[in-house]
């Protein structure tokens, strides 16, 4: 009885998160402007309402009549779950998770208006509302040995560490460098020409989803000043935006947040905390799966072609060779979410270094434009014309995320390393995707990564999915072979 009221309450939890969830996607697509103050009050509600199901005390009684050694593995992580809950909601006062959720809530609304006008100053009240405000709560619930960093970072990335982390991420520099360098000296590939309308682009981003196997029914495709995904099995939902200068921000946008969807949708339950997703890093690893090892496969270069010409006619490229080499363009610039697979990585090293230092206190909030700037020219060699071209640019930090951005790099580590894998398993994947025949490749990562939860952490689940230990050294090879070949290095 004690494990049936545990999972009973949990589910309900997540129900309300769920919520809260929908709240937050309707704020960023469809809720009109004078809604924002009220929305950070529901936000900041529900926020209350679920900390303190979190913290409900009959959780340590259930807990103690529970005999975790007749309990199945699935059961196992449920319950350790639950007490993670527990422990973090008890720790942190429920004025403070209501705090978090209204200046989270408020500072995206005040994020977006700062880009759109460019000035850094406008948010930065907001921001350092966001940073105090998460520094408290990592001295809630800081363990001995922890940074308040990583305390963070574990509520993305559970188990893993800081030092840990910037090893093994900081191992791909001297490889990215290297490539980067020899690429520079090579001619720049075709860019896309032409006009390129909404209404045919978000059709074309919906077939593509469809062929990757979006459902539909269970999902559906808005627009949003910074795409992203969220939602539950039945109910993942995924946003874009589109430029009509350039349809690739739309469509690799799209491809991008239906990997993260096709996870959601293949989920086992919608509310049992051990059938969650397995943690952020493994998120990504599926959207830049799709978004790279897929959609910017030369197989797939040779179904999109003719896409591209029904959808928009002349548009500069005359065959698939010439989209696959666009689609791959290697250019330095400014925009992380539109950055090549080269350069990706060190957006994020940047910003893994700068929210660190905020977090410790060695950078200040009105330094960290300058910083920003610093580092960019160091290791982009440019100068940010504007903050919405430098630190606005990202939504992440309004909504208090600090400990996401280096799990977009280990979802790139991840990704190649579960597509070295998958390669073995189906010899023929490559002939198939010139088809856009993309079931057999979606069936892989259901059995390997959709079904298995959160039961394991991110690690050991990888390790079981390809038979390795998680490593950089797939991400190196696979990027050193692909921009070999299409550069002739």
């Amino acid at each position: 009885m004690s494990l049936e009221n545990l999972l009973d309450h949990a589910k309900q939890t997540s129900a309300l998160s769920q919520v809260a969830g929908l709240i937050s996607w309707d704020q960023e697509t469809m809720m009109p402007k004078k809604g924002n103050a009220s929305r950070a009050e529901q936000s900041g509600a529900i926020a209350a309402v679920i900390h303190g199901r979190n913290a409900d005390p009959r959780i340590a009684d259930w807990m103690e009549g529970v005999d975790r050694t007749t309990l199945s593995e699935f059961d196992q992580r449920n319950v350790a779950e639950i007490e993670r809950s527990h422990r973090r909601a008890t720790r942190v006062p429920e004025r403070l998770a209501r705090e978090l959720a209204v200046a989270a809530s408020a500072g995206q609304t005040t994020w977006v208006e700062a880009r759109a006008d460019k000035d850094f100053s406008k948010f930065k009240p907001a921001l350092k509302r966001n940073i105090d405000l998460k520094k408290e709560a990592a001295a809630c619930l800081i363990e001995d040995g922890q940074s308040a960093y990583d305390v963070l970072l574990d509520e993305f990335e559970p188990g893993a560490r800081t030092q840990e982390l910037s090893d093994l991420l900081e191992s791909l520099r001297p490889a990215l460098v290297s490539l980067r360098q020899r690429i520079s000296e090579k001619p720049a590939p075709k860019r896309f020409i032409g006009a390129f309308g909404k209404a045919a682009q978000l059709a074309l981003a919906e077939k593509i989803a469809a062929a990757m196997g979006y459902d539909f029914d269970a999902g559906r495709l808005d627009l949003a000043a910074h795409p992203f995904s969220s939602g539950s099995v039945n109910d993942a939902r995924i946003t874009t935006r589109v430029d009509e200068k350039d349809p690739l921000n739309c469509l690799y946008s799209t491809i991008h947040e239906v990997g993260h969807a096709l996870y959601t949708q293949g989920g086992t339950d919608e509310f049992l905390p051990a059938a969650d997703y397995c943690s952020m890093g493994v998120h990504e690893s599926q959207s830049r799966f799709w978004e790279n090892q897929i959609g910017r496969s030369r197989q797939f270069a040779d179904w999109l072609y003719p896409e591209l010409k029904s959808a928009f006619g002349e548009f500069g490229l005359n065959s698939p060779d010439d989209v696959y080499t666009a689609v791959n363009r290697v250019e330095t610039d400014f925009i992380r979410t539109e950055a090549d697979e080269v350069h990706y990585n060190l957006h994020i090293l940047l910003r893994f270094s700068l929210e660190r230092d905020l977090i410790s206190g060695a950078l200040a909030v009105d330094d960290l434009e300058e910083a920003w700037n610093t580092q960019f020219k160091a290791d982009f060699g440019l100068d940010v014309p504007d903050p919405s071209l430098g630190v606005l640019q990202d939504v992440h930090w309004s909504a208090g995320l600090f400990g996401y951005f280096p799990t977009y790099s280990l979802g790139n580590i991840y990704s190649a390393c579960l597509d070295q894998a998958m390669r073995e398993d189906i010899p023929d994947r490559d002939t198939l995707i010139e088809k856009a025949d993309c079931a057999s490749t979606l069936q892989w990562m259901r059995d390997k990564i959709h079904s298995k939860g959160r039961v394991l952490q991110a690690p050991e689940l990888i390790e079981r999915a390809t038979g390795k230990p998680p490593s950089a050294q797939p991400l190196i090879d696979y990027l050193e072979r692909k921009f070999s070949g299409l550069y002739n290095l």
